[in-house]
């Protein structure tokens, strides 16, 4: 599709996105009237909201359109199947410059649209404005399916620490896109587009997760919020943590510990979770570290002792931007 943005205007723009949607039988009605209505058989909804900003959290040089969409989909949708739920619609706010070619928000959209369907859900409205800065707003919700939430307050003292999915994976492909390399690809691909494991928050709950969380800001900093919340503090073993060959290799390439990208790294979208030790988990899920004690300090410790090196996203620090 040629032109720009300007030239299509706001309802020639809404009706190409909304053209390019699938969905799904939650949605009882979808995009064009004042509002969508998506079942919740469960009576409860779990919602979830985030803001991406071109510049701080995506590039045009390192990202394509489709996948700042997939992106910013699956970050969302992590956190409803973090919570135990099953994702179920997204609401996009979308602020573009007039000047933008049409073809980026419609490649946008396509990513948003395919991520939505790999978890299970679907785009059911949003709205659209001109603005200076591409930004990239995304509400989520999701059913619980007659379960209880798993929030971050429930860690017990003897519960192990599991995690499925990705770690340090996409601060690794970050480093590498910061020196302008774009291999080992994978590690760039799970930077572009995470994997989030969908599927492993309800059947988290399902087997009895005291807490749980994903991880967005690093393993170090969601863990954090989940000893803080439960008043415990929380011990990784390293030995039980797995660091790929080729990560350990990048890191030599830039002077990197390979295991600050595991440990802090942020945007994997893994799903960590603390079970009672009786639980039988799952191949999927790795036990890597216990939660020791209730604690006046609530932390988390890496060995016994506490993590003194830098690490952890905070959008409000002094850390470089995430793209």
């Amino acid at each position: 599709m040629k032109g720009t943005v300007g030239e299509l205007g706001e309802f020639g723009l809404i009706r190409e996105l909304t053209s390019r949607l699938t969905t799904t039988p939650a949605v009882r009605l979808g995009p064009g009237d004042d509002a969508a209505v998506v079942a919740a058989p469960d009576r409860r909804v779990v919602a979830s909201t985030d803001v991406l900003l071109e510049g701080r959290h995506f590039r045009r040089d390192w990202s394509t359109a489709y996948d700042v969409g997939r992106k910013a989909a699956a970050q969302n949708l992590a956190d409803i199947a973090a919570m135990g739920a099953v994702p179920t619609a997204i609401l996009l706010g979308l602020v573009v410059p007039a000047e933008l070619p049409v073809t980026w928000p419609t490649e946008l959209m396509d990513g948003i649209r395919d991520e939505c369907q790999v978890a299970g859900a679907a785009v059911v409205g949003g709205d659209v404005v001109r603005g200076e800065t591409i930004t990239v707003a995304i509400t989520a919700l999701g059913d619980l399916r007659n379960h209880e939430p798993v929030t971050r307050s429930g860690a017990q003292a003897g519960d192990v620490v599991a995690v499925t999915g990705w770690l340090g994976w996409s601060a690794a492909g970050h480093a590498v896109l910061s020196r302008g390399f774009r291999s080992p690809r994978a590690f760039v691909e799970a930077h572009r587009r995470p994997e989030p494991p969908y599927h492993a928050g309800p059947a988290a709950a399902s087997l009895g997760a005291t807490a749980m969380t994903d991880i967005s800001d690093g393993l170090i900093a969601d863990l954090g919020h989940i000893a803080e919340a439960s008043k415990v503090r929380i011990d990784l073993r390293t030995a039980a943590i797995d660091v790929p060959t080729q990560m350990s290799d990048i890191g030599q390439a830039v002077g990197v510990d390979p295991l600050q990208w595991v440990l802090t790294g942020g945007e994997d979208h893994a799903i960590v979770a603390t079970f009672p030790p009786d639980v039988k988990l799952p191949a999927r899920w790795k036990v890597i570290g216990e939660v020791v004690n209730p604690s006046a300090l609530p932390q988390v410790t890496v060995d016994g002792a506490p993590w003194d090196k830098a690490g952890g996203w905070d959008h409000f620090g002094d850390m470089e931007p995430e793209e």
